[in-house]
């Protein structure tokens, strides 16, 4: 089990520390979001069909690339520190950022989509350092911490790349480049390191791997069934980014302009949440309540988009949905209690792994993103309503005991043909109290997902 390190006032410190180095992350990673499309666009020659291809290869050879190397770079943290890997992916994004500034052509950007790729991997170490820097009854408040840092880089990083864009399309790249560089350098002179030595473990290939991560999940029943929740949760919370432009313009007629103010609101909630509600929500309720009260808002935050029927029911959704992560910021506190201190580094590498492996099997076509699915009406929030049903199955799934069962995921394929992941082998299940209405329960799970995912739609059985 793991326990937290001595409340020092160095290890508090420690904590500040870390929260400076992920905001330059993320500020200087969401500076390139607005402007990249913008430079494939121009090396397509302005074709936007052929644009929207190369964006989703990139999109596509990155999560890729996460999800193979963030479980190395979660051992290697256990094995030589958190801040020797936080380093050496700060300057690799540096030079990165410098690529894609000086790219001559599409194949230079995919090179650094991929070397992007293998340094974000790194994101899963500050997650780590918090549960080396923080005993275990203050890891939620920081795990809040460290995603109210995360969202207000993403939302300062894309307007001060807009604004540069304007000037240069390349511009935003060289600024970056230069934040992530300054983060080199912050964390070079400045970062402690949290990993003691002796609670360091040996590196091995067998266990830094996808593959090695699904062991270490194996070994703890708690870990199952987190990971399962956090499985559904994510495919429904990376939903939004991939439909609301176009839920929002077919809905209500929202431009650019709007959808981006609805956004920053999106992100603002989740700030105010994660860096104020969380602790004391934690405190009051408890690690397992705190994770089902944040599931349920998800959920209602979601089926109030799917059914919105007046734009304030849309941002009425998006002040509930802030409170959706007070479930991570649970679940993360839940799961580093579980595994040993010498295995925090892969277990958030397993965990970033995870996430990735669920943005490979998001939609990157957004032209499909409305399309009905076999409805004899149109309803342009689908695919945000299904999402919620995602979120209510992983609800579901975080309170019950939970087994592999073939034959359900075959039952579910048989029942929605075109089912993206049905060459899955299993499917998640309450075995104990298999009844009819449990099946139908993991049919409609099954029906919501292919929903989401599938590229042809098609009416579901």
């Amino acid at each position: 089990m793991s326990s937290g390190g001595p409340p020092s006032a160095p290890r508090r410190a420690a904590l500040a520390f870390i929260l400076v180095t992920v905001t330059l992350d993320m500020l200087a990673f969401g500076i390139v979001i607005p402007v990249l499309p913008k430079l494939v666009l121009d090396f397509t020659g302005g074709s936007a069909t052929s644009a929207a291809w190369w964006q989703g290869v990139f999109g596509t050879v990155f999560a890729v690339i996460q999800f193979f190397f963030a479980p190395v770079l979660g051992a290697l943290s256990d094995r030589f520190g958190r801040r020797p890997v936080i380093l050496v992916s700060a300057f690799g994004l540096s030079l990165d950022y410098a690529l894609i500034a000086l790219a001559p052509n599409l194949w230079w950007l995919l090179a650094g989509r991929i070397i992007a790729g293998f340094c974000s991997a790194s994101i899963s170490v500050p997650s780590a350092y918090i549960a080396d820097v923080t005993p275990p009854e203050n890891r939620a408040a920081a795990f809040g911490a460290i995603g109210a840092a995360f969202g207000v880089g993403f939302i300062l990083g894309p307007f001060i790349g807009a604004q540069a864009g304007s000037v240069d399309p390349r511009l935003p790249f060289w600024i970056a480049g230069s934040l992530t560089l300054a983060n080199f350098g912050y964390g070079l002179f400045v970062l402690p390191e949290s990993l003691a030595r002796a609670r360091r473990a040996p590196f091995e290939w067998l266990k830094a791997n996808p593959i090695g991560s699904a062991l270490l999940i194996r070994r703890y029943p708690a870990l199952w069934a987190l990971f399962a929740v956090s499985v559904l949760s994510y495919l429904a919370h990376d939903s939004l980014p991939h439909t609301f432009f176009l839920y929002g313009n077919t809905r209500f007629g929202w431009d650019q302009r709007m959808v981006g103010y609805a956004l920053v609101a999106v992100g603002v909630m989740s700030v105010i949440v994660q860096a104020g509600a969380i602790g004391p929500i934690v405190k009051a309720l408890g690690e397992k309540r705190a994770l089902y009260f944040g599931m349920g808002a998800g959920l209602a935050s979601f089926a109030l988009y799917g059914t919105a029927w007046s734009q304030w029911v849309v941002f009425a959704a998006i002040a509930l949905g802030g409170f959706w992560g007070v479930w991570s910021a649970a679940a993360q506190t839940i799961l580093s209690k579980t595994v040993a201190a010498t295995e925090q580094g892969r277990l958030q590498g397993a965990l970033a792994s995870v996430r990735a492996a669920c943005q490979v099997l998001l939609p990157r076509d957004p032209s499909r993103q409305t399309r009905s699915s076999g409805f004899s009406f149109s309803m342009p929030g689908k695919r945000l309503f299904s999402a919620s049903s995602s979120a209510a199955s992983a609800k579901s799934t975080s309170s019950s005991p939970i087994a592999v069962d073939v034959q359900y995921i075959r039952r579910a394929a048989l029942a929605t043909p075109r089912f993206s992941i049905s060459r899955c082998s299993s499917w998640l299940t309450w075995p104990e109290r298999r009844t009819p209405a449990s099946e139908s329960r993991a049919l409609a799970s099954a029906a919501s997902v292919k929903w989401m995912f599938a590229s042809d739609p098609s009416p579901v059985a």
